[in-house]
């Protein structure tokens, strides 16, 4: 196994960074939303939406990229490099029964071998409803496009699909283990007998175990059926969005977005539960859910890739190590740009925030 000090390169936390396999056309989308949508084009098309509203955000190195060619996927890896982190976790969509969605660019990942980046799963288990990524349906449209389901029968066919991934020598692990991320743990009926089978298979395999995380907020910690996991990737996320009920009716009402200073991550992040246990935080460089939403969107206002640095460093403080001695943040997120939270370099910012992480992580701020 590799040295730790080694591995870690001097770096003071490994980030793992969410990374979203949307920028190419799929079938579904075309139904959907029309002949070639992806992300784009609601980045694209999105305006401002009050006074200093920082819209539409335009990539700048990468352009309006399309995840199906090979030189794009290498050109993240190296600004991912860059930025300090450690390998991206991808969104893999996984919806029951053999039913996947944009799997694509991880599949070529894998079979090509390049980019010599590591990576991980994030399963997104949730259904797909027609408000995902649309902003012209209503928040409260609930059509159903595509159902997460689960079965006994699933669980099987879900890691044998996956396992030229699980055995693909740029996965990554904690302590030794393979790393998978489960977005909703409490939506899966037996959470327990999955993790189970999972780390049977993994044996049956010739592979190393499993290091299961799942996603989780405040109020979500606690619950014991949590405790099957190895970790929690805490989403303090939502309770930005719980502050004012009041202020989210009104926003509702008068159709305008519910506006929070960036800067006040820093007073409003709990870092209390940090303290205990095997928590991971999550890190943010911005949100913007307005070209996703529009007049109803969230939006996180005024970030700069300064105040980013003082999050990171604020959250990697009060972060404690997990197994293996290691502290680890999840960033929220490398590539989500109709959410606003993105790495990638932009016509306003540059390189901006991926010197601001490195800084951070190899410890020059």
């Amino acid at each position: 196994m590799q040295d730790k000090k080694d591995f870690m390169n001097g770096r003071k936390a490994r980030v793992i960074a969410f990374y979203l396999p949307q920028f190419h056309p799929v079938k579904e989308n075309d139904e959907w939303w029309g002949k070639g949508f992806t992300e784009w084009t609601n980045v694209a098309k999105a305006s401002p939406l009050f006074r200093g509203h920082y819209q539409p955000r335009i990539p700048a190195d990468l352009g309006f990229y399309d995840l199906r060619l090979p030189d794009v996927r290498e050109a993240q890896a190296e600004l991912a490099r860059e930025a300090g982190v450690d390998g991206f976790c991808y969104w893999h969509y996984w919806l029951g029964g053999g039913r996947q969605l944009l799997e694509r660019p991880l599949q070529e990942v894998v079979a090509s071998g390049k980019p010599d980046f590591p990576f991980c799963l994030g399963w997104a288990n949730h259904s797909w409803l027609k408000k995902l990524w649309n902003p012209d349906v209503s928040r409260f449209s609930q059509e159903m496009l595509i159902e997460q389901t689960y079965s006994k029968d699933d669980i099987d066919l879900h890691f044998n699909t996956m396992l030229p991934m699980f055995r693909d020598k740029r996965y990554m692990q904690i302590d030794g283990r393979l790393l998978f991320l489960i977005y909703a743990p409490l939506a899966v009926p037996d959470l327990r007998a999955f993790i189970a089978r999972w780390r049977e298979l993994a044996k049956v395999n010739n592979l190393p175990d499993f290091y299961f995380i799942g996603q989780a907020k405040k109020e979500e910690l606690n619950n014991e059926k949590l405790a099957v996991l190895d970790a929690i990737n805490f989403e303090c996320i939502y309770d930005f969005f719980r502050q004012s009920r009041l202020r989210k009716l009104w926003a509702y009402i008068f159709r305008h977005p519910i506006i929070t200073q960036y800067k006040d991550i820093l007073k409003i992040y709990d870092l209390s539960v940090l303290k205990g246990g095997n928590v991971i935080p999550s890190i943010y460089p911005s949100w913007d859910l307005t070209p996703r939403r529009g007049m109803i969107g969230t939006v996180f206002h005024k970030s700069t890739p300064e105040l980013f640095a003082e999050h990171v460093q604020q959250i990697m403080e009060a972060t404690h190590p997990i197994d293996g001695g290691e502290k680890i943040l999840f960033l929220k997120s490398w590539n989500e740009w109709a959410e606003g939270n993105y790495m990638e370099p932009d016509l306003k910012f540059g390189k901006g925030y991926i010197n601001a992480l490195h800084d951070v992580i190899y410890g020059s701020r």
